[in-house]
């Protein structure tokens, strides 16, 4: 957290997750301390090459405090992503809060496509195939493990 401004103002519990392929939800709680007119905003820098942008989606809480963030288009790269919250108050200065956060950690990965599965009485039992999940930067999709569980015998 920023050392500048009122103690326990920062935000607390910032997290983010990456879902269908290329939506990114980032969530956090008010500091603890903040006053209760605190507004927070965050930016974030998808590599160092890129322009720093403002969330343009923000999830609001009761109220109408920005609690977190929807962006849409994001694209998985190799470096980390920089994120940042600030915040204003007419009373205090408010601290921020920032971290660096590799995109490939977060990505909740989408089910396996295509899934068949073909039964017979024969020894073979049942085959099970299914394509790999969509993402948008695995391209080696050896990298995958499978797990199979099979509810009725």
């Amino acid at each position: 957290p920023g050392f500048a401004g009122m103690k326990g103002s920062a935000i607390e519990n910032f997290s983010c997750v990456i879902y269908n392929i290329f939506l990114m939800n980032c969530t956090w709680q008010a500091g603890r301390d903040a006053p209760a007119d605190t507004q927070y905003f965050l930016y974030w820098q998808q590599s160092r090459d890129e322009e720093d942008m403002e969330c343009a989606l923000y999830i609001k809480d009761e109220n109408f405090r920005n609690v977190g963030c929807i962006f849409q288009n994001v694209s998985i790269g190799d470096e980390k992503a920089y994120f940042l919250v600030n915040g204003s108050s007419n009373n205090s200065l408010i601290q921020f809060y920032d971290e660096y956060i590799a995109l490939y950690n977060i990505e909740i990965l989408t089910a396996p496509i295509n899934v068949t599965a073909h039964c017979t009485r024969d020894p073979m039992g049942c085959i099970i195939m299914w394509h790999p999940p969509l993402t948008s930067h695995v391209e080696n999709t050896k990298c995958f493990q499978y797990e199979i569980s099979i509810q009725n015998k």
